[in-house]
């Protein structure tokens, strides 16, 4: 049996990660006590016919008042065996401002507390930051639309050969935008290399583009640089893999966003499919 325990901020996306699993063929439960898991478990995982699913439950701030019993319902899990891992799903505020703007839903914490919206997501953050601590899983929604969230839980809690295999992410950003991606393992910076956005016919033009990349890797230094980063992650990628890690993200970052950070996040997930890698790629100013 395994269990996979979706939590987060609320307006982050649990309610997609949910029914991903559900297409999976995870059993889901939506908000779900956290005393209650382990029972929950239990009937769950009574015969012998139910040992081999899947089940998945939601946990989060809707049950604040009976939240504390959530790190000792997964110590009662670890005592009694059962394999479980916890997914938690985040956003950066002004990301889940917007969220709730456009829905016009309410924050279950505005109401009992009388906070404004900005000050409920940041008590949410604050009462939710030791279970993130925890986490075997940490998704950034931020910039991504519900499908490629639902492809990213896919990707990572998916059944999977003997041997895991690691789901590389690379990602192009803005740093003058909004700024570093909060889930980024490793980050590199482009704006050292020549701009096109300075070359009339091209500034309108994106890194997804092949003008743009011609421009951008046409530079002997644009190339030099690439090839040592190709190097270094090619070499650091056993150990990420020894280490039992689950997703590499790879972060390029220029001025805008749009020129050659998304060529080079272009590029080397183009060159790590070509070493057998899987690979998603995300664009943050040019997916808006």
């Amino acid at each position: 049996m395994a269990l996979i325990v979706v939590t987060g901020l609320s307006g982050a996306g649990k309610s997609i990660a949910i029914n991903a699993l559900e297409d999976m063929g995870y059993y889901c439960v939506d908000n779900l006590p956290p005393k209650f898991l382990v029972s929950f478990a239990d009937l769950y995982g009574m015969s012998e016919s139910n040992r081999e699913k899947k089940i998945a439950t939601v946990v989060d701030i809707r049950g604040m008042s009976m939240f504390g019993d959530f790190f000792q319902a997964m110590e009662d899990l670890k005592h009694k065996r059962y394999p479980y891992r916890i997914l938690f799903l985040d956003a950066d505020t002004q990301t889940l401002i917007g969220r709730y703007k456009y829905t016009r839903r309410r924050h279950p914490l505005m109401e009992d507390d009388n906070l404004s919206l900005e000050q409920a997501i940041a008590k949410e953050r604050d009462f939710m930051k030791p279970t993130r601590d925890r986490a075997d899983y940490i998704v950034d929604t931020s910039a991504l639309k519900p499908m490629q969230l639902r492809e990213k839980i896919v990707s990572l809690v998916g059944e999977r050969p003997e041997e895991q295999t690691m789901v590389i992410r690379t990602v192009s950003f803005g740093f003058t935008k909004e700024g570093l991606p909060s889930d980024a393992d490793l980050v590199f910076d482009v704006r050292c290399l020549p701009n096109p956005y300075y070359v009339d016919e091209l500034k309108t033009h994106t890194g997804l583009e092949q003008c743009i990349r011609d421009y951008v890797m046409g530079f002997e230094e644009s190339k030099e640089y690439f090839r040592r980063i190709t190097e270094m992650i090619t070499y650091l990628l056993p150990y990420y893999r020894r280490e039992g890690k689950s997703e590499l993200v790879v972060a390029f970052g220029c001025t805008g966003g749009r020129h050659r950070s998304v060529c080079f996040a272009e590029q080397f997930a183009e060159y790590m499919r070509e070493q057998g890698c899987r690979v998603l790629v995300s664009h943050q100013e040019l997916e808006k």
